[in-house]
């Protein structure tokens, strides 16, 4: 379980330098210009993302509560809606109309529908953690970079496409679950 904590604290502390640390981070590109803060950066994510799977298939995990049956298709569904905030992080949509950081949002709902599915105290660490960060980052930037100045409105074919994206990650996040958590989605929803 250390290296699952460890895994999360690290992902949470490298994204919060742009975010809460800019002295830190102007240090960096200072000391390393901007090949090697973005370098270190990703470097220290991957190891954060290695931790974590390691934490977590390493992990013995111990039942904190139970998650309630009612909420396994609405949870579900919720899961699909994060998939289709985090696509649109990167994709200029409608949506960034009414939610200022979707892909933050998207995690924030991924790991909270993780919460519903889930009830032990490897879930609360690694998706409790996730959305921890998630909801300070989303309020960080926000203070950071003060008003919102909102995105152009795309075409239809744009928004469609989006959609068609989201729907084919949903489906190779479904095929990939069980090998990259060791859980296949549906024992959640049987």
């Amino acid at each position: 379980m250390s290296y699952l904590v460890v895994g999360v604290l690290l992902f949470a502390v490298v994204h919060f330098i742009p975010s809460m640390a800019p002295g830190t981070k102007a240090s960096w590109l200072g000391k390393m210009g901007e090949s090697g803060y973005k370098g270190t950066f990703s470097l220290l994510l991957l190891a954060s993302f290695a931790l974590m799977i390691v934490g977590w298939r390493g992990a013995q995990p111990s039942s904190i509560y139970v998650p309630m049956l009612a909420l396994r298709e609405p949870a579900m569904g919720l899961l699909v809606i994060a998939v289709g905030f985090l696509v649109v992080g990167s994709r200029n949509s409608r949506l960034r109309q009414w939610v200022r950081h979707p892909q933050l949002t998207g995690l924030l709902l991924w790991a909270v529908a993780h919460l519903l599915l889930n009830g032990d105290s490897r879930s609360i660490t690694l998706f409790g953690g996730m959305a921890a960060w998630s909801f300070l980052e989303m309020l960080a930037i926000s203070k950071r970079e003060g008003a919102w100045l909102k995105s152009e409105v795309p075409t239809l074919t744009a928004e469609l496409l989006t959609v068609v994206i989201t729907m084919v990650a949903v489906a190779a996040i479904v095929w990939g679950h069980a090998y990259l958590s060791g859980v296949p989605v549906y024992a959640n929803i049987s």
